[in-house]
Order: C-alpha cells, then sequence, then structure tokens
C-alpha cells in the first residue's frame, strides 16, 4: 500500500525524486513508498527521454536505480515529458 499520493506521472515523479539527488531506489521500496508496481518499466521510459539511469546490484541481491543528475548529452537541463 502507498503512503504518498503522487500528483503528477509516476515517471515525472521518479525523475523529480532521484535525479541528481543520490537516492536510490529498489521495487520492494518503490512499491511499498509509492505504489510504483513496475519500477523497471518506469525507469526505462526514463532512460528512453535520454537521462542517464544507473543501475546497481545490493548486497542482498536486488536492483537499485538511481538518475544522474546530467542527460546523455552532459546537459543539466529540465527534460520535457
Amino acid at each position: 500500500m502507498a503512503f504518498t499520493n503522487i500528483k503528477t506521472s509516476q515517471r515525472e515523479f521518479l525523475i523529480e525524486y532521484l535525479r541528481g539527488t543520490g537516492r536510490e531506489l529498489t521495487q520492494p521500496q518503490a512499491e511499498a513508498l509509492f505504489g510504483i508496481q513496475n519500477l523497471r518499466a518506469r525507469m526505462s521510459e526514463v532512460r528512453d527521454m535520454g537521462l542517464r539511469v544507473r543501475v546497481r546490484a545490493t548486497q542482498n541481491g536486488r536492483i537499485a536505480y538511481s538518475v544522474s543528475a546530467r542527460d546523455v548529452n552532459g546537459s543539466r537541463a529540465r527534460v520535457a515529458a
């Protein structure tokens, strides 16, 4: 059950929440905190928008996602949805 009401799209929320902050998010965290059922698909959409998505395997075997402040071209400009 999600404890946060997301007023924007999940993709836009993830960009704002992760981009350039140094935060990481795993699937169980995304589902428990924000109600995001398919984090992998949302992060794929973020990647398709031209942002750098970092993927890291955690010690317990889960995948953690983070988003770089810079896009694939090196710009920090806001990405149009």
